[in-house]
């Protein structure tokens, strides 16, 4: 199905589309199935607009200096893994698939933005001496603003799908279209509760807070 900038505008505008830019929902998170709809509703309604199939481009994490200074402080030492780059100060993720299905907000329908968006083979990595812990294959839950990921500790998993960040769209800037691509940014990527405790255990420190400010996001997607 080809979507239009207009069509994807139209999401962005009224649902903060891809985020509110946030986390793909694990088999674990129950907000992530899609809602039952109301008791007066004979059956699911359509969506008003639909991206069945996101084709990239990345989504890029501008880090904030205060981030910088934390790891400096706690020693840690920033990588990228897989097909992740460090450019400009920024982590940047290709997108590898996804969806995205949006209802009309008006009605009883919730999450009225649904779907996810993938970053498979990507992630970035935090070193401290000789432990090494992966952050990997994000996805992003756009119904709940929550950014999910592997956790893996010197190559070894300690999570699947973790629920890694937050993600706070009340500062997303309006769409911005460029060729046939739709960017949306604005978008700060928080640290979540669980990963605080992770990392926390892992380093063997209780510097790492939940809230902890990583970055401002930016969503690049093709939009037909």
């Amino acid at each position: 199905m080809r979507t239009s900038i207009k069509t994807f505008a139209g999401i962005a505008a009224a649902g903060s589309l891809m985020f509110s830019l946030a986390a793909c929902s694990p088999a674990n998170n129950a907000s992530s199935a899609p809602a039952s709809p109301s008791a007066a509703s004979a059956e699911m309604p359509k969506p008003l607009a639909s991206i069945p199939a996101l084709t990239g481009v990345s989504t890029a994490v501008k880090l904030d200096a205060s981030f910088a200074k934390a790891l400096e402080t706690l020693k840690l030492t920033p990588g990228v893994v897989g097909t992740a780059a460090l450019t400009d100060g920024s982590l940047v993720f290709p997108v590898t698939g996804g969806k995205v299905d949006y209802y009309d907000p008006a009605k009883a329908y919730r999450p009225y933005v649904q779907g996810l968006i993938s970053h498979a083979g990507s992630g970035f990595s935090l070193t401290a001496g000789d432990t090494k812990v992966d952050l990997t294959n994000f996805t992003i839950d756009p119904g709940t603003s929550k950014l999910y990921g592997d956790v893996a500790v010197n190559g070894t998993v300690a999570a699947k799908q973790a629920y890694i960040f937050n993600l706070d769209g009340s500062t997303l800037k309006p769409l911005q279209a460029a060729g046939d691509t739709a960017i949306l940014e604005g978008t700060r990527v928080l640290i979540s509760d669980t990963a605080a405790g992770l990392l926390n255990k892992t380093f063997k420190t209780d510097a790492v807070k939940a809230g902890m400010l990583v970055g401002v996001a930016k969503i690049t997607v093709n939009a037909k």
